[in-house]
């Protein structure tokens, strides 16, 4: 071999060693990077001038990516219902009677319920005694608070599942179009033969982003482009564009206001028009709590609110007249509702019994709130009369109907019936915080097999290092063994005579 093949020969190999290196210095720069950073390769080949880069690659497992962009999308879907149900929670945050000086005031309509039961089996026990009348229609007073407070709740709940929903839309949007970018910056690369490895990096992190907000399916093309679909089978990338999703938020929910769909051109993906609804991510778990969860919880405090206003009403002593409003009912209302709807946040203790408001609470003993006196029960004003109370206490004993909005049940006493719905949040609560819990444990399961798939192993990487730095040392001795040579021979051809 020549000098000059000798030579260039080298320097192959110097450019070669300098490639790997280079691939080499990335992958471990890429051991401590935030987000999926994997294995590259450098694909050396021989040429007839010594060696060279032919490609740079990277380590890939479709199924195990696939695995973790489904349990990244069922885990945020039940981590955004976990933190809603947790925040209806508060409104049973403590379900006991008791209201010592040790203990806050409970919260729960069950325990609230309860509490207005004793006051009126106390009084009824000394109906005579005018404080024991303030001490019932005080619990009543709480009882109706609570449930405007738990009314309330469910509402902000709601709001802030649509404002989620709205920043998620945004999110999604965002991503698909820098999904877009980076797409056609592989397409494009893998035309000219460039290195597309750290974009292709940058796709699957932007997948994995868009998973957490939505469930997702992806299919690789031929040209190096992907589509992407959501796991309902709507469109979101495809032909190098992206869709664009809508939403118009609600600013304001109360009982009966349904929030609006997120379409994708034009085509539901959430709500019960949806005939390709998606099943997962953060915009379904917002989705979910904001049109399923809540709004059941609503029903069933409307329900219980519907039922004391109706086991309360008074009835017309003659016979004649429509029952009227008791001791419970809304803001100027002349009859008792027609609908639940709306209930828990209207409910109050009637003004002609609240001393608050100037009323006279012995009316809880002897009827006539309405100021007509057709129905007064106690018409001889006797103030050991019992009549009254010990009805009212009859009328908590007995089944009442629901509205099947509530999902548990449409016959029930108001006790019960206020138990189940206290169990019945808990329940919605513990499942999807354990969901969450065994999602997030799949998350992990996922990211550490991929991890093992496609990663870098350091000690894999500084063995390699130390392979580089020697093909490099062989590599410069013999360029200098070359460079000698070369002068020897210059030195030699000088000194030849002329």
């Amino acid at each position: 071999m020549s000098l000059s093949a000798a030579a260039l020969n080298a320097q192959s190999g110097l450019n070669t060693l300098t490639t790997e290196a280079s691939v080499l210095a990335r992958n471990i720069a890429g051991v401590n990077a935030t987000g999926i950073c994997s294995l590259k390769t450098a694909n050396v080949i021989a040429t007839p001038g010594g060696s060279q880069v032919s490609s740079i690659t990277r380590a890939s497992n479709q199924a195990v990516f696939d695995n973790l962009l489904n349990a990244t999308s069922a885990n945020a879907t039940q981590q955004a219902l976990s933190a809603g149900l947790n925040q209806l929670n508060q409104t049973v945050g403590d379900v006991s009677a008791s209201n010592s000086s040790t203990n806050p005031p409970p919260t729960s309509p069950e325990a609230l319920l309860s509490n207005l039961t004793n006051a009126l089996q106390t009084y009824e026990a000394s109906p005579s005694d005018s404080s024991l009348a303030s001490a019932a229609v005080g619990a009543a007073q709480s009882m109706a608070q609570g449930l405007n407070s738990a009314a309330a709740t469910v509402n902000q709940v709601r709001e802030q599942a649509d404002a989620g929903m709205a920043s998620s839309v945004q999110t999604i949007n965002s991503l698909l179009s820098q999904f877009q970018t980076v797409n056609a910056q592989i397409v494009s690369g893998m035309a000219t033969g460039a290195d597309v490895t750290n974009a292709q990096d940058s796709r699957d992190n932007i997948l994995s982003q868009l998973a957490q907000q939505l469930g997702i399916a992806t299919a690789a093309n031929a040209n190096g482009s992907m589509s992407i679909y959501t796991d309902g089978g709507v469109t979101l990338f495809q032909g190098g564009a992206a869709r664009t999703l809508t939403f118009f938020p609600t600013i304001t929910f109360t009982a009966g206001t349904s929030g609006n769909a997120v379409y994708v051109d034009g085509v539901p993906i959430t709500g019960t028009a949806a005939g390709m609804q998606s099943t997962s991510g953060n915009l379904v778990g917002l989705a979910t709590l904001r049109d399923n969860v809540a709004v059941t919880y609503q029903a069933q405090l409307d329900n219980i609110a519907g039922g004391l206003i109706s086991e309360f009403a008074e009835s017309d002593q003659t016979g004649t007249g429509p029952n009227l409003p008791g001791l419970f009912t809304t803001p100027g209302a002349t009859s008792l509702p027609t609908s639940t709807t709306g209930l828990a946040s209207q409910i109050e203790v009637n003004p002609s019994a609240d001393p608050s408001q100037g009323g006279n609470p012995l009316l809880l003993r002897d009827g006539g709130m309405s100021g007509n006196p057709n129905y007064v029960y106690n018409a001889r004003g006797d103030a050991s009369y019992q009549g009254r109370l010990s009805q009212l206490l009859a009328n908590l004993s007995a089944p009442t109907a629901f509205s099947a909005a509530g999902g548990i049940g449409t016959s029930a006493t108001l006790d019960s019936y206020a138990t189940a719905s206290v169990s019945w949040l808990e329940s919605q609560r513990s499942n999807a915080t354990s969901r969450a819990s065994y999602q997030s444990t799949l998350v992990s399961t996922a990211t550490t097999a991929l991890s093992n798939a496609t990663g870098v192993n350091l000690d894999t990487e500084m063995s390699k290092m130390l392979d580089l730095e020697n093909s490099y040392s062989a590599t410069a001795k013999l360029l200098s063994t070359i460079d000698g040579l070369l002068g020897t021979m210059l030195t030699d051809l000088g000194n030849l005579p002329a």
